[in-house]
C-alpha cells in the first residue's frame, strides 16, 4: 500500500491523490503533492541582476540603463545607486526607495554593487 500523507486540515488518513493535488475525501481539502519550497518551485524564487548573480533582500543594486517613469517625467539615471532592496513577487521584483520615493523595478535592470 502507498504511503499518503494525512490530511493536514482534519489529519484523516483517507487522502488519495488526484492529478496534482492529494484530496481528502472527509472534509473535500486539496493540497498540492509538491511542497512549497521544493527544487522545482526554488529556481523560479531565485532573482538575479543583469550579471546573473543572485539578489536578496538589503543588498545594493546600481541601475544600468536610464528608466522612465510610467506616468510621470520622472528619469531614473543610469548609474545610479539604491540601497537596501526589498525582493517580491510579480512580474517588478524589486521593491526600493530612491530619494524618498518608493519604485518597483525588474531586475534585469540592476546589477548588484
Amino acid at each position: 500500500m502507498q504511503n499518503l500523507p494525512s490530511c493536514p486540515q482534519c489529519t484523516m488518513e483517507h487522502t488519495y491523490p488526484d492529478g496534482d493535488n492529494y484530496v481528502c475525501p472527509d472534509c473535500a481539502y486539496e493540497w498540492p503533492m509538491a511542497a512549497p519550497g521544493s527544487d522545482e518551485d526554488s529556481d523560479s524564487a531565485i532573482i538575479k541582476d543583469s550579471n546573473n548573480n543572485p539578489l536578496s533582500d538589503g543588498d545594493a543594486v546600481i541601475l544600468i540603463k536610464d528608466l522612465k517613469v510610467k506616468g510621470s517625467s520622472i528619469t531614473l539615471k543610469k548609474g545610479t545607486k539604491v540601497k537596501s532592496i526589498r525582493l517580491v513577487s510579480g512580474d517588478h521584483e524589486v521593491d526600493c526607495k530612491i530619494d524618498g520615493t518608493s519604485f518597483m523595478l525588474k531586475a534585469c535592470f540592476l546589477k548588484k554593487a
